[in-house]
């Protein structure tokens, strides 16, 4: 073996060498930085206790003059509409806000000492559209105690508005949490009070979410005879930044909140950039090997007529393909482990800034980019081989 190195690697250019792996490297630290940097970073957009979560839209019908008076429509979707809405190529999944039809009031304090009290109103929409955890988010009829999610703009305006006006302290979501409710539910001849607990903020929806199982049983309840029709739906869409999305919704005469649509395109077009570096990636790493396979052929037609005497004086292919074939391993290898590095010592310093702006941003775990890495290194590593073997064969054949 010692022999065949010494007799082959006479012509090795190092300048084609050292270009593909230069190449490579460039390469697979694109793709697996392109990779992590996008693990790490979707939390913050996209998941449910992110900072927004782009995929949905808010709708609801246009309040005309008309309907201010009584005389207009009632502004409500019907189930045909929502069926259409459903098949269009744009939308995933569509649900109803459900809202409460009686008087509801309710009196806040903590540890039984009231504070101040308000009329409210409850909505509901199914579970799979709430951005908060649902470990405690279930009702059934005979609970004693009701769960509420207030939207975080309740208590921003709270926080930064009425609470500095007024000289009071600010509160946190875990204060809130601890406050006690007491829900006064009038209609149908009935007046009865529930507790109400807090339990999470709402960043898409800005209404008071109550569960879906509790509104159906307290409109039966305290207004059997109300229309439930919705007057406002939830859309979750597959591409924010789909034209058609606003040609529909313009042409059927609806409104939407529009910094919904608007984070939806941002968060678009991130998953879009992530994507085009991804792909620049695959593609240098591409190129890099199409470099490293033509330094191999020049290296193996210098050498084609040591080859065929070894071949000759009974080598066999294998055995001569070999010092080329762990001359390209040793190359992957050290291309993979220095990305390796670089993307620790990259992911390292813009995790830093990241966790500046958002504090609670963990990071994901990189073990998903090393195995793509790892996979991309035996993939070219295989194919670099099987070439090598098969020039090789193409000699001896010859």
């Amino acid at each position: 073996m010692r022999l065949v190195w010494k007799l082959l690697r006479r012509h090795i250019s190092i300048g084609q060498l050292l270009g593909f792996f230069l190449a490579g490297l460039l390469g697979m630290t694109i793709v697996l930085l392109s990779l992590q940097f996008y693990r790490d970073v979707r939390p913050i957009f996209s998941e449910e206790d992110g900072i927004i979560r782009p995929d949905y839209l808010i709708l609801n019908k246009k309040v005309s003059s008309l309907d201010a008076i009584g005389l207009g429509s009632a502004g409500t979707f019907s189930e045909r509409e929502m069926k259409e809405l459903e098949s269009q190529p744009f939308a995933k999944r569509v649900g109803a806000f459900t809202a409460s039809k009686y008087k509801v009031s309710c009196n806040m304090g903590i540890d039984g000492m009231a504070a101040f009290g308000t009329e409210m109103f409850f909505e509901s929409v199914p579970d799979a559209f709430v951005d908060v955890n649902l470990q405690k988010w279930h009702f059934s009829e005979g609970d004693d105690v009701v769960p509420i999610i207030l939207p975080k703009t309740y208590l921003a305006i709270y926080n930064f508005g009425f609470a500095q006006s007024q000289n009071l302290p600010k509160l946190s979501e875990n204060v809130v949490g601890m406050v006690e409710m007491t829900i006064t539910m009038r209609g149908n001849g009935l007046s009865e009070s529930i507790k109400g607990r807090v339990t999470g903020f709402s960043s898409r929806l800005n209404t008071i979410l109550a569960p879906e199982s509790f509104i159906r049983w307290s409109n039966l309840r305290y207004a059997p005879e109300a229309d439930t029709t919705p007057s406002r739906i939830i859309l979750e869409v597959s591409n924010p930044a789909d034209d058609s999305i606003l040609h529909y919704i313009n042409n059927k005469g609806y409104e939407m909140e529009e910094d919904k649509l608007d984070a939806g395109r941002m968060t678009f077009f991130l998953r879009l950039v992530a994507g085009i570096v991804m792909l620049v990636g695959l593609l240098i790493s591409l190129l890099s090997f199409f470099i490293l396979m033509l330094s191999i052929y020049l290296l193996v037609e210098k050498n084609t007529e040591k080859m065929r005497t070894l071949l000759l004086i009974g080598y066999s292919p294998s055995r001569v393909a070999m010092p080329y074939q762990l001359l390209t391993i040793g190359l992957n290898a050290a291309v993979l482990l220095l990305a390796l590095g670089l993307l620790c010592l990259v992911r390292s310093l813009y995790m830093q800034r990241l966790r500046t702006v958002f504090p609670d941003v963990g990071g994901e775990s990189i073990l998903p980019a090393l195995l793509f890495g790892l996979a991309l290194f035996v993939a070219v590593s295989l194919a670099n081989a099987l070439i090598i073997r098969r020039r090789i064969n193409t000699i001896w054949k010859g």
